[in-house]
């Protein structure tokens, strides 16, 4: 799988991301050696970065990365490990919270960088996140946090998730290293990134985005879903042109193509649909055919 730099001061990451949001969702990745059986899926296929959040699986997803790879400490070294921190719900971890809240100043940034890194059992981070902007946090109070963590090695690199342009500027202004990477949300059904100028910015700064739910959030497949029905038809249609590629490749096919150069975060715990997937590094959709299917999603033409 072709790899590359998120920006040249950043990490090297396979161009897929293997996603753990919904690691409890499935039977099968609920322990340790099915998570470790699908890491080793993964890194059969080229995939070579996991992208995880403190909050995922409401604070219990990292603990189990991190079983699952003290099971083979010699999976950590072919991984990039990517977490995100600042979001905090009420829940059972944390019964005395009363309302879900963003939290992104130094102190809290370094704690829960400090925590992550004991869940997933490793040394250094290779890249941490916020997550999301916190409204009542300046940005010269967050980049404190980061850049105390890159100065003390437990991270490698600092970016952001769910940014806007302005707020990554803003962010960029106080840190001692440049951000390498803005994780948004982009695919067919959600093109937002393209008109609110997180690409562009992507561009000009020479970083590479993280696409998060590039099938929709499970749109693709949802049968109810009118917009993931036309889509799906049309994917099926094209299937021909790109050596019988599936849905699942000819999505992330699309992230790909686009010239800000996002790697794409695969969403699924099932082994045969990671394979597949796979596939989408070895596609270039043609122009007509990335417009076609953005078409059926949206349900019209270009403006």
């Amino acid at each position: 799988m072709i790899r590359q730099r998120l920006s040249p001061q950043g990490p090297e990451v396979s161009r897929l991301v293997l996603g753990t949001w919904r690691l409890l969702d499935d039977p099968s990745t609920r322990t340790p050696s099915g998570v470790l059986a699908l890491i080793k899926n993964a890194l059969d296929c080229g995939i070579t970065t996991v992208d995880t959040a403190e909050i995922y699986g409401r604070y219990e997803v990292e603990s189990l990365l991190g079983d699952a790879l003290r099971r083979d400490p010699g999976v950590r070294a072919k991984l990039e490990v990517v977490t995100k921190c600042g979001i905090y719900v009420p829940c059972a971890a944390a019964p005395e919270r009363r309302t879900a809240h963003y939290n992104a100043t130094a102190t809290q940034i370094v704690a829960s960088a400090e925590q992550s890194l004991q869940r997933l059992g490793v040394e250094t981070l290779d890249l941490l996140l916020v997550h999301r902007p916190d409204w009542l946090t300046a940005h010269e109070e967050t980049a404190r946090g980061l850049n105390s963590l890159l100065a003390s090695g437990k991270i490698r690199a600092a970016g952001v998730s769910n940014y806007l342009a302005s707020q990554f500027e803003a962010l960029s202004a106080f840190m001692d290293q440049p951000l390498v990477t803005n994780q948004v949300e982009f695919s067919p059904f959600c093109i937002t990134p393209i008109h609110d100028g997180t690409f562009d910015q992507a561009q000009q700064r020479h970083f590479s985005p993280m696409a998060w739910s590039p099938l929709g959030g499970g749109r693709l497949f949802d049968p109810a879903d009118a917009a993931g029905v036309r889509l799906q038809t049309a994917m099926r249609a094209l299937a021909g042109n790109y050596g019988g590629a599936t849905p699942d490749a000819l999505a992330h096919a699309w992230v790909l193509a686009h010239p800000a150069r996002p790697v794409s975060i695969l969403g699924t715990n099932k082994p045969e649909r990671v394979v597949s997937s796979a596939r989408a590094d070895s596609i270039t959709l043609a122009r007509e055919d990335w417009y076609a299917l953005w078409e059926a999603a949206q349900g019209k033409s270009i403006p």
